[in-house]
């Protein structure tokens, strides 16, 4: 019983953050476009694709390609049931997709440590930036 409800506050705490990150992205994104039209469309298109294809298709998609011999409604059927050949078929490629997914999330930080512009929010941190001392920002 203690592990269902640490593992729901897990997800409870992932959702609330990946929701005000988002939140952060999509304001910042609306906060250069300039016609009501424009921020119609991306809100509209935007919401239902990244529900439908970033939450549903896309899932159904890496756990295909990490183990096609499942098939695409194996994978289909991977995310909405829990048919026990397809699950063991999808813990045996786990290993396969969190590396997939953890060599994505180093590539992330990578790309902002060493190429996004830095916005300093500390008196003293372009002097760090300056002398080259990168690893304050990691």
């Amino acid at each position: 019983m203690f592990a269902i409800f640490l593992t729901l506050l897990g997800l409870i705490i992932f959702e609330i953050v990946s929701s005000i990150d988002n939140a952060v992205v999509n304001a910042d994104v609306l906060s250069t476009m300039k016609s009501k039209a424009a921020k119609r469309f991306f809100l509209t298109w935007g919401i239902l694709f990244a529900v439908f294809v970033v939450r549903g298709f896309l899932p159904s998609v890496i756990v295909f390609l990490a183990d096609p011999s499942i098939g695409v409604f194996g994978a289909l059927q991977a995310i909405w049931q829990t048919d026990s050949g397809v699950t063991s078929a999808v813990e045996a490629v786990t290993p396969v997709i969190m590396i997939a997914g953890g060599m994505f999330l180093v590539l992330l930080w990578a790309h902002w440590l060493f190429m996004e512009d830095k916005k300093f929010g500390l008196p003293h941190e372009w002097y760090v930036q300056t002398y080259g001392a990168v690893w304050f920002y990691s």
